[in-house]
């Protein structure tokens, strides 16, 4: 494939979401991680197995013994696992703390008090394709005030912090306020009685994150041109794209849909997509990551732009994309013409 820039045109746009839009990867192969081990298989073995399919296809492979009648509500629970392994790091983990505190007078440019002893904070986010589901408790002890791991353990075994563990601000003021949030959060964690899979899932900012060029891209695009076509359920789906500020097209296709006859690698997400904005797949531009979405995509007759966001490209290369690029960033779409005869202009730098 030539490294010169290549230009085209299409009537409309189909998105997958995860590793196309929005980086949820960590959370996702955490809760296959969960899966795995509640089922006795190697981790990572079910994490490339499930990786651009649906929940419920996957699900029905690695736990064949859920009734057809009860799949629904597995979908939905294995979905809100997901964005509980998303959001713990900052709801029920140390950025839970780091939140409430750059919401305080102190973010403002006031000096931080001194803390005794002091310590150095985790890195907030590893790579989304490191091992997402084997964290380490041994993380949260690096976390200055008493570690939120000891106190967080204790709260499970209702056991209670040692004093000479508990760091204090040298400023009282602020030590009664501190006093006063904790007490709060341990109430709360007290409610919640977090399982050990939600102690470690705190352990790890795996936070949903927008991929570069997406906004610009998104943007370009006419309403009515684009659409979504994800192999997420609609809990998950939409929960990904509002997180990281991506309004869900009117025209999203989850997996839930009940009108899909099948799911990814098969071509009926993208093409039920576009039939639903009124376009020929065949004029309609492809973004994929996955193997199984980019051979949907190919198969849907649509031009296809592979993007290596979660996927090495050598991975990918072999899956029919007429285009592979490092990101969105790579590519430019400008959309000319009007009413219906508007039509997008696609650049792309290899």
């Amino acid at each position: 494939m030539s490294s010169a820039t290549k230009t085209f045109v299409a009537d409309a746009v189909l998105f997958d979401m995860d590793g196309t839009l929005t980086d949820s990867i960590a959370a996702v192969e955490a809760a296959w991680g969960k899966v795995a081990t509640d089922i006795g298989q190697d981790p990572a073995y079910v994490i490339a197995a499930t990786h651009g399919k649906r929940a419920v296809d996957n699900l029905s492979q690695f736990k064949p013994h859920i009734k057809s009648h009860e799949m629904d509500d597995e979908v939905q629970k294995f979905e809100e696992s997901i964005l509980f392994f998303a959001d713990a790091y900052n709801h029920h983990g140390p950025g839970s703390r780091q939140n409430s505190l750059s919401n305080t007078p102190l973010s403002s440019g006031a000096v931080t008090p001194n803390l005794t002893p002091s310590s150095s904070a985790p890195s907030s986010r590893s790579s989304s394709r490191a091992s997402s589901f084997a964290g380490s408790f041994q993380q949260l002890a690096q976390i200055r005030r008493p570690s939120f791991l000891t106190r967080l353990t204790g709260l499970l075994t209702m056991s209670s912090v040692p004093e000479q563990d508990v760091a204090v601000f040298d400023d009282p003021v602020m030590e009664e306020q501190h006093q006063e949030f904790m007490a709060q959060e341990e109430s709360k964690l007290r409610k919640d009685q977090l399982e050990a899979w939600q102690l470690e899932a705190a352990a790890i900012d795996r936070s949903v994150q927008i991929l570069p060029g997406v906004k610009r891209m998104i943007s370009s695009i006419p309403e009515g041109h684009y659409a979504v076509a994800t192999s997420g359920a609609k809990t998950y789906a939409y929960g990904c794209m509002t997180r990281v500020g991506i309004t869900p097209p009117p025209v999203t296709i989850t997996a839930d849909d009940k009108r899909l006859k099948a799911g990814k690698p098969a071509p009926d997400p993208f093409l039920l997509a576009a039939e639903c904005l009124g376009f020929d797949a065949k004029k309609c531009v492809v973004f994929e990551d996955s193997p199984s979405g980019i051979r949907a995509g190919v198969a849907s007759g649509a031009t296809v732009i592979a993007v290596c966001t979660s996927h090495e490209r050598s991975k990918i290369e072999n899956c029919g994309a007429h285009y592979i690029v490092e990101n969105m960033e790579k590519v430019h779409c400008e959309a000319f013409g009007e009413g219906a005869n508007t039509q997008l202009r696609f650049t792309i730098s290899e």
